[in-house]
């Protein structure tokens, strides 16, 4: 049975949306409610769920593509897709493989394996049927050992050449802006443009103010002076 994944109902004054990322590609088994696609519009980012099990299908756009509200943007079949079925048995070819290896190592030997991250089928066995010795081990280890030390002696001197020929070099990379930041970027945009940016510069003439300032200048401070004396002393005696 194949259901239809649909585009969301928008917010508000949205019209459309663009098709930012899928997480899913043809194939891919799906849960219910699973984010499939990430939907941007001019205000927020929307995950799209799934919303059934199964195995998508179909994928009817791409990313960056525009879609409206409730346009079918891809088909999940329900039910199990041979894919899973082919990851089912290569998981079980990996537990033959496991056995055997099991088979081939010693306790010991398994530990040692498990402690440096290695895998049987990475060393040769020196034992009897191909079996794999702690000496192996050890020997494979150290041998990778001195091979990355001579690796890193010999990286080392162009890695600081390339430090000296390239002071103060910063990475820089280009991605296409976004339809959010695309809108913010528009919107402060025509602010600059509608907003008033001016300064405005008054000149006044205060000449009569001064002239009048020197005119009553002392008379001012000659009346101030005798009110702070009078109530000094308590209004005994005068100016």
């Amino acid at each position: 049975m194949s259901i239809e994944v649909k585009v969301p109902a928008l917010p508000e004054s949205v019209a459309d949306a663009t098709i930012a990322t899928w997480h899913k590609k043809v194939g891919d088994k799906i849960s219910r409610d699973e984010n499939i696609l990430d939907l941007e519009t001019d205000k927020v980012v929307l995950e799209v769920p799934s919303p059934t099990d199964g195995v998508l299908k179909e994928i009817l756009f791409k990313e960056g593509d525009i879609v409206n509200s409730g346009q079918v943007l891809a088909i999940i079949t329900q039910g199990e897709s041979s894919s899973s079925k082919t990851v089912e048995k290569a998981a079980a070819s990996s537990k033959d493989v496991t056995a055997l290896d099991d088979k081939l190592t010693s306790p010991a030997v398994r530990r040692i394996l498990a402690e440096n991250d290695l895998q049987p089928s990475q060393i040769e066995g020196s034992g009897k049927d191909g079996r794999i010795t702690k000496d192996d081990v050890v020997s494979y280890i150290k041998t990778g050992r001195d091979k990355n030390d001579t690796q890193q002696l010999q990286a080392s001197p162009k890695k600081s050449e390339s430090v000296v020929s390239a002071p103060g070099a910063r990475e820089e990379r280009r991605e296409p802006m976004s339809r959010l930041r695309a809108k913010v970027a528009e919107r402060l945009l025509q602010a600059q443009h509608n907003a008033a940016m001016l300064t405005t510069f008054n000149e006044v003439n205060l000449k009569a103010v001064m002239d009048i300032r020197a005119q009553h200048k002392d008379s001012f401070e000659k009346k101030i002076w005798c009110e702070i004396r009078f109530h000094v002393i308590f209004h005994q005696g005068g100016c």
